[in-house]
């Protein structure tokens, strides 16, 4: 256990932070499955309002990456992955010609 004022204090803000970043991954953790499922939602059943949504989702899920990343709850590789990994699944479902041709 701390003994002196200072690492008291240091125990505190761990504390606080760790709940900040908690609720930041968690977060991000529920945009990206939103967009993911509604990805797949569109891939069966494609129409304007199901690609609003995907739309939608992405654009939420990218701003809350960049705030975590921001804030320095992810690093910045770790948040440009993610936004890479819902870039490539919104664009294999919205454009299923073009995504299907860049794999090598």
């Amino acid at each position: 256990m701390a003994n002196n004022k200072s690492s008291k204090k240091r125990i505190e803000i761990a504390e606080r932070n760790r709940l900040r970043n908690r609720t930041y991954k968690s977060a991000l953790r529920t945009l990206m499955k939103r967009c993911l499922t509604a990805c797949s939602a569109y891939g069966q059943q494609p129409g304007e309002e199901a690609k609003a949504a995907v739309q939608a989702s992405m654009s939420a899920a990218f701003s809350k990456i960049d705030k975590a990343v921001k804030v320095g709850v992810v690093h910045r590789n770790t948040g440009a992955n993610q936004k890479s990994r819902l870039s490539v699944a919104v664009k294999r479902v919205l454009e299923p010609s073009a995504a299907g041709s860049t794999g090598a």
